[in-house]
């Protein structure tokens, strides 16, 4: 048995009870380098317990729709940034913590420009680009202490494009 899910189109406030969207949308809040470069600025809240910021590379192999969802992760002692190198498509799969389990996932469809900033804790799908080279920097939690738990779905879902 499969359940489904729809995508969704990403939206600062759909996603906000999961993270911050990262994107230029609207008027910079500053214009720099000499008036040829607005600055968006302070788009994400990095939150680490103890640790530090890293940025990494991560190249993720691509995947397409229908997708099956079948594990969902945290990281509770830090957010996490996902930021395309390129602009392709991904999948933003995040759920609401259901008693320390997830509970029902949300997939969201990015457009090319957009990228996520997961708020500490919360409930994600492995990083899935639908297309493109699958490059992705990655800014998340540097440090000592365990910052993961995986959750396997005992039935897993189907994504299908919602649009």
């Amino acid at each position: 048995m499969t359940r489904q899910i729809q995508t969704e189109p990403l939206t600062a406030d759909a996603f906000a009870p999961f993270g911050d969207l990262l994107d230029c949308a609207g008027a910079p809040d500053k214009i720099i380098n000499q008036g040829l470069c607005g600055r968006y600025h302070d788009r994400a809240t990095l939150d680490f317990a103890d640790g530090r910021a890293g940025i990494s590379i991560f190249k993720a192999e691509l995947r397409s729709l229908p997708y099956t969802l079948d594990l969902l992760e945290r990281h509770p002692l830090g957010s996490q940034a996902f930021v395309p190198m390129s602009h392709d498509p991904f999948l933003a799969i995040v759920a609401p913590d259901a008693d320390g389990k997830p509970g029902t996932p949300r997939a969201f469809l990015t457009q090319a420009g957009q990228a996520i900033n997961l708020h500490r804790n919360t409930w994600h799908g492995v990083l899935t680009p639908l297309a493109g080279s699958g490059l992705f920097v990655v800014i998340d939690r540097i440090g000592d202490g365990k910052n993961l738990q995986e959750h396997w779905l005992d039935t897993p879902y189907e994504v299908i494009d919602g649009s």
